[in-house]
């Protein structure tokens, strides 16, 4: 069903910019809070989401990273698909399990092995099942890699692998609804501001919707939102292509995501395997860029892929397509919270490819800045923007 074009009130407690995974998120987690009872409403340019990130992910989730406010956040996002029919307090919520299979880190020199080695520590430290493999091991439990020149591995086969993100985001719009939250086809195009808060969001439409607090969930225009209230972010579009391929003999257990030092990735996916990869040129974009470089599947993916593993010598490629990260060309880390002056003005921006999996604990958090002023669960402080504007990467180094 068509999205209304305009809005039903001309005042809102809580106005959301983009309404892909992380929109949908944030105004689900305030709209169930019994502790809520405004109104919402989320703003979306394109309710196709046909090139949002949220459509065009690979859809997987991971523990291993390296800074603990990421692997907690992903642990959380474990925690609310492996229960995600209690999250959705519906019985005919589906069952979201995750196919763990696990993110495979190949090291192919000293440092590198040194960074999985003490990434595993930490993570370790916070619960998360991953372990170091040495060639041997690696090669006995996966016989089928060509570990020429590999000296290290971190793999993690807990709550790491694939699940249904696009049914989740199907569930969050679905009882947002039902919970009160309006949606519209509209565009916001300036933020009037007064007394260091945004009162007003001005629409393509033409209405001027006053508003309690403003949520910039707009992806790889999160710049362009957060320039209305002069607030600079390093944030730009970045190309990433994804292949979904079949192999003439398949391999005996499931791939895990496997990180190769080539910079390519590639895991299971049913019975084909999907890979991703990065352009060689890897330029900002403009939003709307979904070229495909169809020279890259020749010249370096595969490869890449028949080296690592010989097995992917005899492939097919079924399908292919391009989507955006929202690159934080910082630190590659989310930016998340109120804007230190304009304080009713939240950044949720910068994922830079993580933002499928971390947006159960993200919608959680902005819910409860929204609503309390602070976080309550789990401290997302270190991801404010107040980094941004003192140039203090907090670099997470895990970024595929």
């Amino acid at each position: 069903m068509a999205l209304p074009i305009r809005p039903t009130h001309q005042t809102y407690d809580i106005v959301v910019i983009g309404g892909a995974m992380m929109g949908s998120a944030v105004a689900w987690w305030c709209a169930r809070n019994p502790d809520f009872q405004g109104r919402i409403l989320v703003i979306e340019a394109d309710p196709t989401f046909e090139h949002a990130a949220t459509s065009l992910t690979n859809s997987c989730i991971r523990q291993q990273f390296g800074t603990a406010v990421n692997i907690q956040i992903s642990q959380f996002g474990a925690m609310f698909i492996d229960r995600f029919k209690e999250f959705m307090e519906d019985d005919s919520a589906p069952d979201i399990p995750i196919q763990s299979f696990g993110y495979m880190y190949l090291a192919d020199n000293d440092s590198f092995a040194e960074t999985l080695a003490n990434s595993q520590l930490l993570q370790a430290s916070l619960g998360a099942g991953t372990q170091m493999l040495s060639p041997a091991k690696l090669a006995a439990a996966y016989p089928f890699y060509n570990l020429d020149g590999i000296i290290a591995a971190s793999h993690n086969p807990v709550n790491e692998g694939y699940f249904d993100g696009g049914t989740i985001f199907d569930w969050l719009r679905k009882k947002g609804g039902q919970l009160g939250v309006e949606r519209i086809h509209n565009r916001a195009t300036g933020l009037r501001l007064g007394a260091n808060k945004v009162t007003h969001v001005a629409l393509a439409s033409g209405e001027s919707i006053s508003c309690g607090a403003v949520v910039n969930c707009a992806g790889t225009r999160g710049a362009e939102i957060s320039a209305m209230i002069d607030a600079p972010l390093p944030i730009e579009p970045r190309l990433r292509y994804t292949y979904v391929f079949e192999a003439e003999t398949p391999l005996p257990r499931d791939l895990p995501l496997t990180i190769d030092p080539s910079g390519i990735h590639v895991r299971s996916d049913g019975r084909y395997y999907m890979a991703g990869a990065a352009p060689d040129d890897d330029h900002p974009r403009d939003p709307d860029d979904f070229a495909m470089d169809h020279n890259l599947w020749e010249d370096k993916v595969w490869p890449a892929l028949a080296h690592r593993i010989p097995a992917f010598e005899r492939i097919k490629l079924r399908n292919t397509w391009a989507g955006h990260y929202d690159y934080n060309t910082l630190d590659q880390n989310a930016v998340l919270g109120p804007h230190p002056e304009v304080r009713n003005f939240h950044f949720c921006n910068g994922f830079s490819g993580h933002g499928l999996q971390q947006s159960p604990a993200v919608g959680r958090g902005l819910s409860e800045l929204l609503i309390y002023g602070a976080y309550r669960s789990l401290d997302l402080t270190a991801l404010g923007y107040e980094r941004i504007r003192a140039n203090a990467a907090l670099t997470e180094r895990a970024v595929i």
